[in-house]
């Protein structure tokens, strides 16, 4: 049997990277491991899930919905059972979830809106996982949080001004200017290592504008510059 697997290929990076840096921030317990495949299978289920909004091919959309969201509840379980309170990581999630319900019933999933919704809702998972080791919300965890926001955000904003608002002259200055503020303001906030994990983001925004990459070509731009910034903010994390 065929995965039916999420087409959005750069939402991967942001299952993972805030969670496990979360897991630095806060202190690995064995939980987890099943937290992670949990959150993952949450991911896999929540594409077809959406899909249902669109009211096509239902029946197949709840099969897979079901096919991913059982195994990931019983996953999630182990931290749920170590520590109760991190169920309200799962609440705070909801409205997220239903703005990007709201989109794909539009048939407006590629909206700026949708994607901050998605991208705040992964950062959640930092402060989750971080918080299933700590057992409050440390200052680490907020950073994680913030960190991993603004990193996707900018993401975001440089595939978009890559590919479907190339043309947008306003886009474009939109995406400089964003990605050059956040590491002058994280040296400013006297956070040089955290200045540091952005200025790839900075330089790529920049330099690989108008280039006319391919998908796949930004795509791998995309997995080297968020490898750069993973390691950058583990460091930070580590010394700090």
């Amino acid at each position: 049997m065929k995965l039916f697997m999420p087409k959005q290929h750069g939402a991967w990076a942001m299952v993972i990277i805030p969670f496990w840096l979360g897991v630095v921030s806060g202190g690995f317990v064995w939980e987890h491991i099943p937290f992670f495949f949990g959150w993952l299978l949450l991911y896999l289920a929540t594409y077809p899930m959406l899909l249902l909004f669109k009211k096509k091919k239902l029946q197949f959309h709840v099969k897979w919905s079901l096919i991913y969201l059982v195994p990931a509840i019983l996953l999630l379980l182990f931290p749920l059972f170590e520590r109760p309170s991190v169920a309200w990581f799962g609440v705070m999630m909801i409205p997220f979830f239903v703005i990007n319900a709201y989109f794909s019933a539009q048939n407006k999933d590629r909206a700026i809106m949708n994607d901050f919704c998605a991208i705040f809702a992964f950062s959640l998972a930092g402060i989750a996982s971080a918080y299933l080791a700590a057992g409050s919300v440390t200052k680490e965890a907020a950073l994680v949080f913030i960190v991993s926001s603004l990193f996707f955000i900018g993401s975001t904003f440089f595939v978009k001004s890559m590919i479907r608002e190339k043309k947008n002259a306003n886009f474009k200055w939109l995406s400089w200017v964003f990605h050059v503020i956040n590491p002058v303001l994280w040296l400013i906030f006297g956070q040089w290592i955290v200045a540091l994990a952005f200025v790839p983001s900075a330089f790529r925004a920049i330099y690989y504008y108008g280039k006319g990459l391919t998908p796949k070509q930004i795509g791998i731009y995309e997995i080297i510059n968020s490898a750069l910034f993973f390691i950058m903010i583990v460091t930070h994390l580590v010394l700090n």
